[in-house]
């Protein structure tokens, strides 16, 4: 029988998921993947022996199953380019545990015996696409959102200053005009400036977010007046709109879950929207990004400042240690700041609760 639950939204989550696992050793990435996880280390104590897998389930969601650290997930994963298709699980499919020279592996049992997993980098079309999170928040996000990584330059971009006939606001099929140059093809974004993002410690300015409003077809030049037609609102137009061609905004999603490669230390900037507590899957802005080392799919730790208490004896105050509180894996990094995905949480996160590594910390919490 033909097995078709690929088209299943959680099966496209999976596949490349783990067609990224793959990609990722073969780039040389600097982890510890090759010397696998052994039974006492990385594993929950609670793993099951074997997982039925069902609809709605992601990569992550699996992972998280049995590893204490869902993106070590490749440290088990194995590879036999014998099996077709092996990189596909379908409801129904059974993951399992099992010994593999001493160390735990993850096979797969299907309806016709038992495979061993072998995912493979390959091209996919879009219906196919698997993801390894869920990841229509951040297609939203990246639909409405990007940021100018210098903000000096802001008064050179292009800007709304009337609508057709006079108006003051405009929307899908008026006619606008803006000062300035837009270069590139016919397609326009328009922007309204959003929040100045500011590196609270040394002061310096990471980023100026731009909130989407609608696009436009440019029609014509003439000095530096650009005609323009709009043709999607997601709010009414006005004068001072920025107008810039349309940046790619695809959102790579063949991305491993994996940890820095080296030490990061920062801070959650802010949460776009203005909301003050922070749960699972909500998008954050991070004060750390391409400088720093950041890539798309790096998981961050999130700490959450330990409470100010006096001494008893002394009188004076004591800041109590931090504690680890959730995970952030970062989907669209810039040069000084990066925007992630709140994972997973055990209590409410909060804008300025510190960012950092996560092995510093799991070396302690797997001895």
């Amino acid at each position: 029988m033909k097995q078709t639950g690929c088209a299943v939204r959680w099966c496209r989550r999976l596949k490349v998921g783990l067609g990224a696992v793959l990609m990722g050793g073969m780039l040389g990435l600097p982890l510890v993947q090759a010397q696998g996880l052994s039974w006492d280390d990385g594993l929950r104590g609670d793993a099951p022996d074997r997982y039925t897998v069902v609809k709605g389930d992601t990569l992550w969601d699996i992972s998280g199953r049995f590893l204490r650290h869902p993106w070590q997930w490749p440290e088990v994963w194995q590879v036999n380019p014998q099996i077709e298709n092996p990189h596909l699980i379908y409801p129904g499919d059974i993951v399992y545990l099992y010994d593999c020279n001493g160390r735990p592996c993850l096979g797969l049992e299907r309806g016709q015996g038992v495979v061993r997993l072998s995912p493979k980098v390959r091209t996919s079309s879009h219906r196919e696409a698997i993801e390894p999170i869920p990841l229509d928040a951040v297609r939203h996000f990246l639909r409405d959102h990007r940021v100018i990584e210098t903000p000096e330059v802001l008064d050179e971009l292009a800007y709304v200053v009337a609508g057709d006939d006079g108006r003051l606001v405009s929307g899908r099929g008026d006619r606008l005009y803006a000062r300035g140059r837009v270069e590139g093809g016919g397609r326009v974004g328009l922007y309204r400036v959003g929040e100045q993002y500011v590196d609270s410690a040394t002061g310096e300015s990471l980023g100026l977010e731009l909130e989407s409003v609608g696009e436009a077809r440019r029609l014509h030049q003439q000095d530096d007046i650009v005609v323009m037609e709009v043709t999607a609102s997601r709010q009414e137009v006005r004068d001072d709109d920025i107008a810039l061609p349309l940046e790619d905004r695809r959102l790579v999603t063949e991305f491993l879950p994996r940890a820095p490669d080296r030490e990061i230390d920062g801070r959650i900037l802010a949460v776009p929207g203005g909301v003050r507590f922070i749960g699972p899957l909500q998008v954050v802005a991070l004060d750390r990004g391409r400088r720093d080392g950041l890539e798309t799919g790096h998981v961050l730790m999130v700490e959450q400042q330990g409470d100010l208490v006096d001494d008893p004896r002394t009188g004076e105050p004591l800041r109590l240690p931090g504690e680890d509180a959730g995970l952030v894996m970062v989907f669209r990094p810039y040069q000084k700041m990066s925007y992630g995905l709140v994972m997973e949480t055990n209590r409410t996160l909060s804008v300025g609760d510190r960012i950092h590594s996560p092995q510093r910390r799991l070396d302690t919490a797997l001895r």
